[in-house]
């Protein structure tokens, strides 16, 4: 270990976030938001598969700066630097969201590549000498690789420029999947070596961008309803906009929420276990997307007919979540309450039915099913001993 390298790496014994972490992290309320704009402007499959391959951009831009402070020291003058301008490159990326796969796919994808080439360069360069340097160097390598989809994609149109970029996101996530093999450095073995983080860390961070995503409904809630009236209506639609955003907090909180940490230090793997917890968030953070577009869809229009598309958020959106919170409580607990599946259940359910409905009921279906849940964890947990996490494998 360089002397220099030393001085900038976190130590064990400070595991918390830091306040440059969490002043990051509020760019993506407006990344969230912007998402959000993006699918409610192109509300088709179309446009909901564009939505996922800039939402899978920008996650892959929060995880990789996450690694990157979860190793280096962010009091450093140099890693807040680099943090700083990661912050600033996106939230240029997610100005040019809306316009991504249009007039702004160039800017988009070159503001992309260069935060991902560049933030992993100056890691490489600033370890020299170190064992840490390596898993920096691999992901500079893959961040290479779909360097060439990405900048190619920004040439093309339509749906090519879709298929190329979704090409890039593959390469991305397949390649730490499989353990980035990269020429002279191998496949990583045992993967846990490279890549273990610090448990309280990378959960506290999981956590706080959950909270960071709950924001943004608070946002849109709030932009939304300050555009008109104070209607009986839009003032019960947003009554349970906020009691649903305020369910989800609750689930998700609720025992696995609050003991990621303890698993990931409990599990063999930890590596295995901060993937899957990387993709249930994701999960989540997809359905919290979907569940804005929804709420500002109610809210806007809470009486009259309910289209398809505006079914497909509204019911969609809760049900992408449950989905990721169960793959959280199986990660923790080996298993899933059966609240989770019967509430994704109720939801596909209720789908027929909400053709005849308007939108504001068609939203109250979700925030019962959130309740019910919420309601079942109190009674299943109330005078027992809190139960400890146990990973599966």
């Amino acid at each position: 270990m360089t002397s220099g390298a030393a001085g900038l790496l976190r130590r064990p014994e400070e595991p918390r976030a830091t306040y440059l972490e969490l002043f990051f992290d509020l760019v993506f309320v407006f990344v969230l938001a912007r998402l959000s704009q993006e699918l409610l402007e192109h509300l088709d499959w179309s446009g909901a598969f564009q939505t996922l391959v800039l939402l899978l951009a920008l996650w892959a831009i929060w995880t990789n700066t996450a690694r990157l402070t979860d190793r280096f020291n962010p009091r450093q003058p140099l890693i807040q630097l680099l943090v700083i301008a990661t912050m600033l490159s996106t939230l240029l990326m997610a100005a040019a969201a809306p316009e991504a796969f249009g007039a702004d796919g160039l800017v988009f994808a070159v503001l992309y590549v260069a935060t991902q080439i560049g933030r992993n360069a100056g890691a490489v360069l600033l370890l020299r000498g170190h064992k840490w340097r390596r898993p920096f160097a691999r992901q500079l390598f893959w961040f290479g690789v779909s360097a060439v989809p990405w900048i190619a994609g920004a040439f093309a149109h339509d749906t090519a420029r879709a298929v190329l970029w979704a090409l890039a996101v593959a390469v991305e996530y397949g390649s730490f999947s499989i353990g980035l093999p990269t020429p002279r450095l191998g496949r990583v073995s045992p993967p846990r070596s490279e890549f273990a983080a610090y448990s309280m860390h990378e959960a506290e961070r999981f956590r706080q961008f959950f909270i960071i995503a709950l924001g943004e409904l608070i946002l849109v809630t709030g932009l939304t309803f300050s555009r008109g009236g104070f209607e009986p209506d839009r003032i019960v639609a947003v009554v349970v906009a906020f009691a649903t955003t305020a369910l989800l907090w609750r689930v998700y909180m609720h025992r696995a929420g609050n003991l990621l940490e303890e698993t990931i230090a409990a599990t063999a793997d930890p590596l295995r276990a901060t993937i899957a917890a990387l993709y249930a968030h994701l999960l989540m953070v997809a359905g919290i997307v979907a569940i804005a577009v929804g709420d500002e869809l109610v809210i806007e229009h809470p009486l009259g007919h309910t289209p398809p598309a505006w079914i497909t958020v509204i019911l969609g959106g809760p049900a992408l979540f449950l989905a990721g919170r169960a793959i959280l409580e199986y990660e923790t607990f080996g298993r899933v309450s059966r609240s989770r599946p019967i509430g994704v259940l109720v939801l596909a359910a209720t789908s027929p039915a909400a053709f005849l409905l308007p939108p504001m009921l068609v939203a109250l279906a979700p925030a019962l099913v959130l309740t019910g849940i919420a309601v079942s964890d109190a009674a299943r947990t109330r005078g027992r001993p809190p139960e400890p996490p146990s990973p599966p494998g």
